[in-house]
């Protein structure tokens, strides 16, 4: 009788590498070393065969039982080893996971987007400038003056530089930028008009973190220069952007206010997009929404002619040239347009709010 012991052994070892548990190991040792098993049967012919052939059979049997005996011991270790370090055995061959929905943009990118891409329609043309900035940029180009409050250590992020005073207001006291408007004066101090730009970024204020405030948050300042620009440039500027972010029926007001960089400045309302009903005037009574307070108009800008000392800053000649400029909160807008009622869910990186987007 005649056994390939090569086909054999390669058989064995390849079921014995694909065992996966406990269960199918013993399952094997008893197919190949148990009282019926293979090396039985094997063993079991040796007195079938010549006093000659018997010691060389004999030897080929005993190899066959070391090396099997060996392997489904290896196999045990390994298992072992697995499930001590968590891993449990797997089948390669069964099919992978479902790989998850591709990731999408922010909302605040989405955004910026959209809102860059109105104004690109309107001829606006983007730039970015950087969030380190000088207090001149920041402040006093803009005709903000020294006293003013925003210009206070509590309301703006300064930082320390070897070898710029601390105490005096230099134009080379560095911060991080309050708003994007400091790129105005860049703009402006590189180009001549006609100019139509928006700037859209990040700034940063030390304001106390809550549910519509954060201490970095992202702006999209607007600013238009050239020769007889109106007020009425500004309100038709601004109003077709409105209609085309927020829908042709949108409404809008304009109510005086003040900013030192523009003359005369306003802000802006829309009626509310999410009460859905006509807004009405403050003195009646208000019917209750948890986003306009019943008022039904909700700010979402400020803007206004920009200021003649602006101008001046920058070298443009006196009465040649006039323009507008706007600026809004990013955050403010998206909140708005998506129902969203906390800012701090746009910085928590919660994928089940990212996802809705």
């Amino acid at each position: 009788m005649s056994f390939d012991w090569t086909a054999i052994e390669q058989e064995a070892q390849k079921e014995i590498n694909q065992a996966s548990s406990g269960e199918a190991i013993e399952a094997l040792r008893i197919k190949y070393l148990g009282r019926q098993g293979l090396l039985a049967e094997i063993t079991g012919s040796i007195s079938s065969l010549s006093a000659q052939e018997r010691p060389e059979f004999g030897k080929k049997a005993n190899y066959l039982k070391n090396k099997l005996t060996q392997l489904l011991e290896e196999r045990v270790s390994q298992l072992k080893e697995n499930e001590s370090q968590g891993l449990e055995a797997f089948d390669v061959t069964l099919p992978g996971e479902p790989i998850p929905q591709a990731g999408t943009l922010h909302p605040i990118t989405q955004t910026i987007r959209e809102i860059a891409a109105i104004f690109s329609k309107l001829g606006f043309v983007t730039v970015e400038g950087p969030e380190v900035e000088n207090e001149y940029n920041n402040f006093s180009g803009l005709n903000i003056p020294l006293d003013h409050p925003s210009r206070d250590a509590f309301d703006t992020f300064y930082i320390k530089s070897p070898g710029v005073h601390q105490v005096t207001r230099s134009p080379e006291r560095f911060l991080l930028r309050s708003h994007t408007s400091p790129v105005q004066i860049r703009v402006m101090k590189e180009h001549k008009p006609p100019l139509a730009v928006i700037v859209p970024g990040k700034v940063y204020r030390p304001d106390a973190v809550d549910a519509s405030h954060s201490f970095v948050f992202h702006q999209v300042e607007g600013f238009l220069v050239d020769q007889e620009v109106s007020f009425a440039d500004l309100k038709g500027t601004l109003t077709a952007f409105a209609q085309r972010l927020f829908g042709e029926n949108i409404q809008m007001r304009f109510r005086p206010h003040f900013f030192p960089f523009t003359e005369p400045s306003a802000e802006v309302d829309i009626s509310c997009i999410l009460c859905s009903r006509e807004p009405r005037a403050e003195s009646r009574e208000p019917k209750r929404c948890s986003v306009c307070g019943g008022k039904g108009w909700l700010e979402i800008l400020g803007c206004g002619m920009i200021h003649p000392n602006v101008f001046a800053n920058v070298g443009y000649p006196k009465d040649k040239y006039s323009g507008f400029a706007f600026g809004m909160g990013i955050e403010r807008i998206a909140m708005l347009k998506y129902g969203i009622n906390d800012i701090r869910l746009f910085f928590e990186n919660d994928l089940r709010f990212l996802r809705q987007f």
